[in-house]
C-alpha cells in the first residue's frame, strides 16, 4: 500500500476544510499533481478519516472510456450506496441520463465553451438541491477522481454544485492531473474563481522521502543495498516506487510490476500522453518534439508534445533529460500497442527518418522492428545499413537487415545477391544457419544471377558442409563460362585459378585429375586488380604448401597475418589466415604460429564473431600441440567446439576434434579421447586435410592405448591418401615416423627402420620438428652402438623446434642409453629433466614411464640423492642459476633472454661463467638439479 510520506500538510489542510464544512461552511478542494503522485491514496486516507468523524462519504471516479456518456459521473454520485434510503431514490431519479435525452440538446454533448442547454441546467439545479437537502441531515464528503475524464454534462453539474456549496454541509474534493491541457486550464480557472475552492498540489517524493519509503518496504539491510537504485529508477514517483519495492520483495513473480505500474499511470491521463510516450519509445529519447508530433500525424502539435514530455518529467516518468528511465519502460509502452498498430508506427517512423535524411542504420532499425519494408526505397536502405553493420562487426544487425531486404526484393538477380550477402553474415554467426541458402544460391549461379566472385564463395560454403559433388559441379560450370571462347576477363580466370590452387591443397580428394596452376617463383604477395586479395593470398600459400615450399613462404605468411585485420569482411579472410598459420607450422615455426593464432583469436572474440573465434581457437590448439603444451591444446580445442557446435563445424570438425584427441591421449585422458572419436563424421571429411588430421589423431590415440595394429592402419591410410592426392612431398603429417613407431611396438624393427630412412631422405628431412623424431626412432630401430650420437643430435633438434613432448621422449631414451653404459649420474640428470618437462606439460603417461625408469636407477624421485653437483652449484649467482635452470629445461638462448628480459649476449656470458664454475663444456652436461629454480624465475 503506497505510503503517505510527505503528505501530512495536505491531510491537515483537508481536515481543516472538513471542520469548516461541519460548521455549515461548505468547501471544495482540487487536488492535482503529476501521474502516480498519490492523489488516489491521499483521497482514500482522508475519506476514512472523515467517515470516522461521522461524515457520509460518496465517491465516484471518472473514466476516459465513459467520457461520452452524458451525466455519467453525476449518475454515479447520485446512485452511491452511501445515501440514506430516504434520499437515494430521489437522487437516482434526478440523475438518470434519460432525462437529458433531447437530440437537439445532447446529440454531441453540451458545448464546453457555451452555456448548458436548458434541460441540462434544470437537471443540474434539481440534483444539486436534492443533494444539499440530503446533506442537511448528515454532513457529506463527495470525492471525485480524475475530473479531466468526466463527461461534459457532469462537469456542468459539478460547477453548479460548487457555486451552491457555501452555507451547506458538503465538502467536495476533486482530483486531476497537472498537465496543462487547454480544457483543463479552463476548468481550473472556473473553479478557482470561487473563494471557497482551494488547491492542494502534490509533488513527487524527495530523495530522502523515497529512500524512507523503500526502507519501510524492504527493511534497512535490503534498502541499504538496493534502495538508491530503486529510487533512481522510480524518479520519486510513489506509485512506481511502490511497484518496484513489491517486485523486489516477490522475486518469484514472473511479471515485473514496474511495467504495469507505468502503464497504469499513462492510461489514467489523457490518451495523447501514452501516444507521445510510445512515439518517443520508437524514435528514441533524443527525438525532438517536432519529430514526435510528425510521427503522430495530426493528433498532437509540437507544443502539445513539449507540454506532455515536461509533465512526464515532473512526474518522474522521464528523467531530467526527458528520457525513459529503463529499457523495460520502452518495451512496456510499445507492447501496449496492438501488433498492427506497432507495425504501422514503426513504418511511419522509418518513412519520417528517411525523409529527414537520417542514417540508413536508423531507417533500417524501424523497418526491421516493423518486419515489413513496402516502400520502394526500403531495400536499398536495408542493404546500406547491413554494409555499415558488417564494417562495425555487428553481424546480428546485418543479418536482420539482409533477411528483410531479401524478403522484400522483387527482382531475382537482386534477391540472389542479397541472399549471398546474407549467407556471408550468417556464416560468421553460425554456418549451420547459412546452410539452408546453399541450394537456392546454386540455382542462382546456374541462372546467371550471381557473378564469379559470389559463385566461388558458394563453392567454399558447399565444401564446408560436405557437399563436394555440388561444389565440383559449380566449378565445372564456372570453368565452362570462363573458357577461351567466352572472353573471360583476366580477373575472372585468375580468380578461378586461385580457387583451383586452394582446392588442390585443402580438398585434394576433389581436385584429383585437375591441373594445379604453376606456382610462381616469387611468393611475395602481389594483388591483381578485381580479385579478392585474400583469395590470392590463400592460393599463394596453398600452392607453397602443396609443393613442400613452406619454408620459402614464411615471410609471405607473416605478411598475410599482419594484414589480416584489414580484410576482416572478405569471404576468404579466415581461409588465408589459417593457411598462413599452416605455413608456419609446416616450416617448423610453431612458436610463431602460437603467437599469431592467439592474436587472431583475441581479435575475433572482440568482434563477437563465433565462427572466426572457433577457427582461430582450433588453430591455436594445434600450435600448442606442436609445442607439447597439451593443456592449452585441449582447452583451445574444447573452446573451438563450444563457439561452434560439431554440426556447425561441418567437415572442418576434424581439426579441433583431432587436436583434442591427440592432446587428451598424450595427457592420459584416454576415455575422454575415445568419446570424442565416437562423434559422427561424414565420409566427405576424409577427402580433405581436416579428415587427414582426424585420421592421424585417431592413430595417435590407438598408439597411446597400445592398439598397435589399429594405429598402424590409420598411419598407413594417411600415407596412402597423401600419395593418392599427390601431397606426399608436402609434409602435411609425419605419417612415416608414427607408422615406424607403431612397427616398433609391434616388434618389427626392419619395417620401422625402412620407414624412418624414407622420412630422412625427404626434402623436408632437415627441419628440426621432423628430423628430431625420426632420429629418435632410427636410434630405437638401429644397433645400440649408434643410439647415443643419434639421440644427442635429436635433443638439440627438439630443443630448437620447441616440441616438449618429443623432447621428453628423446631425453627418456637417452637416459636409458646412459643407464645401459652404467653412466647412472648422467642418466639421472637426463631423467630429472625429462620428468620435470613431462609434469610441467601434464604428460601423465610419460611421467609414469619416467618414474619406472627412475626406480631402475635406484632413486625414489628425480632428486633422491640430494647431492649437489661436485662442480659447485652453490657457487652460482642468482642470475646465473636462473639462466642455467632454463638452459637445463631446453630453452634456447633467445627464449631465455625473452623470459628473463635480458639480451641474448648476456645469456651467453652467464652460461660461459656457469660452465667454468661447474667444470662442464656444454649445456647437455649441466646438472638437472638446476630445474628446481624454474619457479623462482617466474
Amino acid at each position: 500500500m503506497p505510503s503517505l510520506l510527505e503528505r501530512d500538510a495536505h491531510i491537515d489542510r483537508l481536515d481543516h476544510l472538513l471542520t469548516e464544512c461541519l460548521g455549515r461552511a461548505g468547501r471544495a478542494a482540487l487536488v492535482d499533481g503529476p501521474l502516480g503522485s498519490g492523489k488516489t491514496e491521499l483521497l482514500r486516507v482522508f475519506a476514512a478519516r472523515a467517515a470516522d468523524r461521522g461524515v457520509l462519504v460518496v465517491s465516484a471516479d471518472c473514466s476516459a472510456q465513459e467520457r461520452d456518456l452524458p451525466f455519467g459521473v453525476a449518475d454515479r454520485i447520485a446512485r452511491s450506496a452511501a445515501w440514506p434510503a430516504g434520499h437515494a431514490e430521489r437522487l437516482a431519479a434526478l440523475a438518470d441520463p434519460a432525462v437529458l435525452a433531447d437530440p437537439s440538446d445532447t446529440a454531441h454533448g453540451p458545448d464546453p465553451a457555451g452555456p448548458p442547454p436548458p434541460k441540462l441546467l434544470r437537471a443540474c439545479r434539481d440534483l444539486t438541491a436534492a443533494l444539499l437537502a440530503a446533506a442537511a441531515d448528515n454532513p457529506v464528503l463527495i470525492c471525485v477522481e480524475d475530473i479531466g475524464h468526466a463527461d461534459e454534462a457532469s462537469l456542468h453539474f459539478l460547477r453548479h454544485l460548487v457555486r451552491h456549496l457555501p452555507q451547506s454541509r458538503v465538502l467536495l474534493v476533486l482530483t486531476d492531473g497537472s498537465t496543462p491541457w487547454p480544457a483543463r486550464r479552463r476548468l481550473h480557472a472556473e473553479l478557482f474563481r470561487h473563494p471557497h475552492v482551494h488547491r492542494l498540489a502534490l509533488a513527487p517524493l524527495s530523495r530522502a522521502g523515497a529512500l524512507r519509503l523503500v526502507t519501510e518496504g524492504l527493511g534497512e539491510e535490503s534498502a541499504r543495498h538496493s534502495g538508491p537504485e530503486l529510487v533512481d529508477v522510480a524518479g520519486g514517483n510513489p506509485l512506481l516506487l511502490h511497484a518496484l519495492v513489491e517486485e523486489h520483495l516477490d522475486r518469484a513473480d514472473p511479471e515485473p510490476r514496474y511495467g504495469p505500474a507505468l502503464l497504469s499511470c499513462l492510461h489514467r491521463t489523457e490518451p495523447g500522453v501514452l501516444r507521445v510516450v510510445q512515439a518517443q519509445a520508437v524514435l528514441g529519447d533524443d527525438a525532438p518534439d517536432e519529430d514526435v508530433a510528425r510521427l503522430l500525424g495530426e493528433r498532437e502539435s509540437p507544443d502539445a508534445v513539449a507540454r506532455i514530455r515536461s509533465a512526464l518529467a515532473t512526474a518522474g516518468l522521464l528523467d531530467g533529460d526527458g528520457r525513459l528511465r529503463t529499457a523495460a519502460a520502452r518495451t512496456t509502452v510499445l507492447e501496449d500497442l496492438a501488433p498492427h498498430e506497432r507495425t504501422d508506427l514503426r513504418l511511419r517512423a522509418a518513412q519520417l527518418c528517411y525523409e529527414s535524411g537520417s542514417p540508413a542504420a536508423e531507417v533500417a532499425r524501424h523497418l526491421v522492428e516493423a518486419g515489413r519494408a513496402p516502400m520502394p526505397w526500403a531495400v536499398a536502405a536495408l542493404t546500406e545499413a547491413a554494409e555499415h553493420a558488417l564494417l562495425d562487426n555487428r553481424y546480428r544487425t546485418a543479418v536482420a537487415c539482409l533477411r528483410l531486404a531479401h524478403k522484400e526484393a522483387v527482382e531475382e538477380p537482386d534477391r540472389a545477391v542479397l541472399r549471398h550477402r546474407l549467407v556471408q553474415a550468417e556464416w560468421q554467426l553460425n554456418p549451420s544457419t547459412a546452410a539452408r541458402h546453399l541450394a537456392p544460391l546454386t540455382a542462382a549461379v546456374r541462372a546467371g544471377h550471381l557473378g564469379l566472385a559470389e559463385a566461388l564463395v558458394l563453392v567454399r560454403h558447399l565444401l564446408w558442409h560436405g557437399r563436394g559433388e555440388e561444389a565440383v559441379a559449380v566449378l565445372d560450370l564456372l570453368r565452362s563460362r570462363t573458357g577461351p571462347a567466352q572472353r573471360a576477363t583476366p580477373a575472372e580466370t585468375g580468380a578461378l585459378r586461385d580457387v583451383e590452387t586452394w582446392l588442390a591443397y585443402t580438398h585434394p580428394g576433389l581436385a584429383r585429375g585437375r591441373r594445379v596452376p604453376a606456382l610462381p617463383a616469387d611468393l611475395r604477395h602481389t594483388v591483381a586488380p578485381d580479385i579478392d586479395p585474400q583469395l590470392q593470398a590463400a592460393a599463394a600459400l596453398a600452392g607453397a604448401l602443396t609443393r613442400g615450399r613452406a619454408a620459402e613462404a614464411v615471410d609471405h605468411a607473416q605478411q598475410v597475418l599482419r594484414d589480416a585485420h584489414l580484410h576482416g569482411r572478405t569471404a576468404w579472410a579466415e581461409e588465408a589466415a589459417l593457411l598462413a598459420l599452416r605455413v608456419l607450422l609446416q616450416a617448423g615455426r610453431a612458436d610463431t604460429a602460437a603467437v599469431w593464432s592467439q592474436r587472431l583469436l583475441t581479435a575475433a572474440a572482440r568482434r563477437e564473431a563465433p565462427t572466426a573465434t572457433a577457427l582461430y581457437a582450433a588453430a591455436h590448439g594445434e600450435s600448442a600441440l606442436r609445442l607439447g603444451e597439451l593443456v592449452t591444446a585441449a582447452e583451445s580445442s574444447r573452446a573451438a567446439l563450444t563457439h561452434l557446435s560439431p554440426t556447425a563445424w561441418g567437415i572442418a570438425v576434424g581439426l579441433p576434434l583431432g587436436t583434442l584427441v591427440m592432446a587428451e591421449s598424450r595427457m592420459g585422458e584416454h576415455r575422454s579421447a575415445a568419446k570424442h572419436l565416437t562423434h559422427a563424421v561424414g565420409e566427405a571429411m576424409f577427402q580433405t586435410l581436416y579428415g587427414l588430421h582426424y585420421l592421424f589423431a585417431r592413430g595417435d590415440h590407438y598408439l597411446a592405448t597400445r592398439h598397435g595394429h589399429a594405429a598402424l592402419a590409420d598411419f598407413l591410410s594417411c600415407g596412402e591418401l597423401l600419395r593418392t592426392w599427390g601431397l606426399d612431398g608436402a609434409g602435411v603429417v609425419p605419417w612415416r615416423t608414427h607408422a615406424a613407431d607403431a612397427w616398433l611396438r609391434l616388434d618389427n624393427r626392419d619395417r620401422a627402420w625402412r620407414l624412418v630412412h624414407e622420412q630422412l631422405s625427404r626434402s623436408d628431412a632437415d627441419l628440426p620438428h621432423t628430423r628430431g623424431p625420426a632420429l629418435r626412432l632410427l636410434a630405437a630401430a638401429g644397433p645400440p652402438g649408434r643410439r647415443g650420437p643419434l639421440l644427442t643430435e635429436a635433443v638439440d633438434l627438439t630443443e630448437t623446434s620447441g616440441d616438449r613432448y618429443e623432447q621428453v621422449r628423446v631425453l627418456t631414451d637417452l637416459s636409458r642409453v646412459h643407464q645401459a653404459t652404467n653412466n647412472k649420474r648422467r642418466a639421472r640428470l637426463l631423467l630429472r629433466q625429462a620428468l620435470h618437462v613431462a609434469n610441467m606439460c601434464a604428460m601423465k603417461p610419460l611421467a609414469q614411464e619416467l618414474l619406472s625408469v627412475s626406480a631402475d636407477l635406484g632413486e625414489s624421485g628425480p632428486a633422491a640423492d640430494g647431492a649437489e653437483d661436485p662442480g659447485g652449484v652453490g657457487a652460482l649467482t642468482e642470475s646465473e642459476r636462473r639462466v642455467a635452470s632454463l638452459a637445463v629445461l631446453g630453452y634456447t638462448n633467445r627464449e631465455i633472454a625473452g623470459r628473463l628480459y635480458i639480451t641474448a649476449s648476456t645469456v651467453e656470458q652467464h652460461l660461459t661463467r656457469v660452465y667454468r664454475k661447474l667444470g662442464v663444456r656444454r649445456r647437455k652436461d649441466l646438472p638437472a638439479d638446476l630445474w628446481a629454480n624454474l619457479r623462482k624465475t617466474g
